[in-house]
């Protein structure tokens, strides 16, 4: 694939990412104020909206790798692109998934919902997996085509 066109795709979807990442957040600001007036209680509407933002973060997150990883070099080596996205993008689908399940045990306590509790921490026990793979990937792979500085 020529250089030029996986820039402007890159440019392209980076883009598109930003715009859906501002969208969700607008979005969940304007359904919680809409869902406040309504009389719904100010705790559930702030859960909601931090549902909402958590996953505005991973789309930004993902732009970002898109756009710094994709759109600006013609670094071509996988493991070096690799390397350096992953552990970010990882780490935040990590700091969501902990983040979603700690807001289910929250709203699941307050509900009185103590058998539904299973769901948060299968959310939870994945992320940890999903930490440790990444910790597992980044032992295993060679640091030497990374370009980093070698301290041998």
């Amino acid at each position: 694939m020529s250089a030029n066109i996986q820039k402007f795709f890159a440019k392209f979807l980076a883009t598109l990412f930003f715009i859906l990442a501002v969208l969700v957040c607008g979005s969940s600001l304007i359904t919680g104020f809409t869902q406040f007036t309504g009389g719904e209680e100010l705790t559930q509407v702030l859960i909601k909206i931090i549902n909402s933002n958590i996953i505005a973060i991973a789309v930004f997150e993902l732009a970002m790798v898109i756009n710094k990883e994709y759109g600006n070099k013609n670094e071509h080596d996988v493991i070096v692109m690799m390397r350096r996205t992953l552990p970010r993008f990882i780490s935040t689908v990590c700091v969501a998934l902990s983040l979603e399940g700690l807001i289910m045990v929250i709203k699941y306590s307050q509900a009185d919902m103590a058998g539904n509790l299973y769901y948060p921490v299968a959310i939870v026990v994945s992320a940890a997996f999903l930490l440790i793979a990444l910790g597992l990937f980044l032992h295993f792979v060679p640091k030497d085509s990374v370009g980093e500085n070698k301290q041998k």
